[in-house]
Parts: C-alpha cells; structure tokens; sequence
C-alpha cells in the first residue's frame, strides 16, 4: 500500500518524541541501518544524553503542543537537509482515567498532546512532503484505538482519533505519491506503561517494537501493528457484537 524501503543509506528520518521508549529504539535502529536521523522531543538534556557518539544524528528539540517550537524545528531540519524522507510521530502520553475517576483538566493535557499535538506536527510537515511530491509520514497510535477498554477512558479516544486520521491522511496522501502508516503497538516497556497495575499480555522490548516498526514501514504496509499474537485477538474482539465484546474485555481485563 506504500513504496516499499530497501535501504535506508542516506534517508533523512524525523522522529518526534525520539528521547525515550519506542521512539528513542526506533531513531537508533534507523542511524545503525544508515540513515540520518533528527531526534525530537521535549528535554534538550535527553536528547543530547541519547544521540552522544550517535553518527548522522541530529537534535531538534520540540514540543508537541506548542505549533511555534514544532515549526522551528521542522525550520532547522529541512533547512540542515533540504527535505524529509519519513516522519514519525511517536510522541504521546497516558494518563489512567475512568468514569468515576474524571479529571476534565487531565484529560485536555492529554488531548492535547496526542491528538492536538500530531495536528501540529501535520501543520509543519504536509507542506514540506506535498512540495516534494514524495516521502512519507508514520503516526504512532495504540491498539487501545481500536475498542473501548477500561482506565482508557481519554487515552483510548485520542487513539482511536489517530486511526481514522491515518485512513483520511492514506486516502489524500497516496494518489501523490506520500507514504501513509499507521502504526499501532500492543504493550511495551516504556516510562508511559512502567505504572501500569495490570496485567500487560505480550509486553515487548522498545528494541523489539522498533524492529516491527520499521520493518513494517519497509514492507510498505498501511496497517503495522505488533504483537500479532495480541493484536489480532483485539481486532477480532472488535468484530463481536457489543454484549459478547464487553464480556471478553471484562474476562481478560478482570476489570
């Protein structure tokens, strides 16, 4: 569904929300397999602490909810590289909400930076690949996107808005030549899921989610999800009618 990706040698790379977790595994991956790669997030002091000693790497520091801070630094990278060959927005939080639990401020910080926050990163990024007539844009959502599921009560709405962007962004973006993937991952460890008081199926490395990703963007794939062995059980729960899909969330939740 997109151009498939043999090498990676000389591939200008952004990747937003670089200093920790999958995004940090998945900029280190790309620099070893040849790319040049720009690391972007908040913390000047991550950044610069994860790319020391890293070749073809490049620090553009950002916040994702604020328009101006992502500007410059897509204003740096495109003005270091002359253009962007991929983007991917990893950048996201998790707050635990449920209904009896509701916090209207929490839930706007949240708002803000996973769906607000990519909106900012379309702004900077669109139209720089539409003047190239090429490259592509990855945005990272959460199988928690695809259902209703307990203490995801904000969470799990800004990623299931993600998912039906990335369908629209395919649908507009594709017949011009730009790479479109949505990239939904199962439980990792990252600091987002270290709190986490439940059980947590198939939990993988960032290293290992990193792989998924990439691979999948090689492959030229729309639709990366990982683990399969989870994800596909959530997207066949999906399919159930409504009193059967509660039932085997509460069952493996026990929530």
């Amino acid at each position: 569904m997109n151009p498939r990706i043999s090498d990676w040698a000389g591939k200008r790379v952004w990747v937003i929300g670089a200093s920790t977790g999958i995004g940090q595994a998945c900029a280190h991956l790309l620099v070893d397999l040849g790319a040049r790669v720009a690391f972007s997030a908040r913390s000047i002091d991550k950044l610069l602490a994860t790319t020391s000693g890293t070749p073809r790497a490049l620090v553009a520091p950002l916040d994702v909810t604020d328009r101006d801070s992502v500007g410059a630094a897509g204003e740096k990278i495109v003005a270091e590289w002359g253009g962007i060959d991929l983007v991917l927005v990893v950048a996201g939080g998790y707050n635990e909400m449920r209904a009896d639990s509701f916090d209207l401020a929490a839930a706007n910080s949240m708002i803000d930076l996973n769906l607000r926050g990519v909106f900012n990163c379309l702004d900077v990024v669109l139209p720089v690949l539409l003047r190239q007539g090429a490259g592509g844009i990855g945005i990272v959502s959460s199988v928690a996107g695809y259902g209703g599921l307990p203490k995801a009560l904000v969470y799990g709405p800004t990623k299931a808005a993600l998912i039906n962007l990335t369908e629209s962004l395919y649908l507009d973006l594709h017949p011009k030549g730009i790479g479109v993937y949505q990239i939904n991952p199962g439980f990792v460890e990252t600091p987002l899921t270290a709190g986490n008081d439940f059980k947590m199926p198939a939990l993988m490395k960032p290293e290992d989610a990193a792989l998924e990703m990439v691979t999948g963007i090689e492959k030229g794939q729309f639709h990366i999800h990982f683990p399969k062995r989870f994800t596909n059980g959530l997207r066949f729960a999906r399919l159930l009618p409504y009193r059967l899909y509660f039932w085997m969330i509460h069952k493996v939740t026990g929530l």
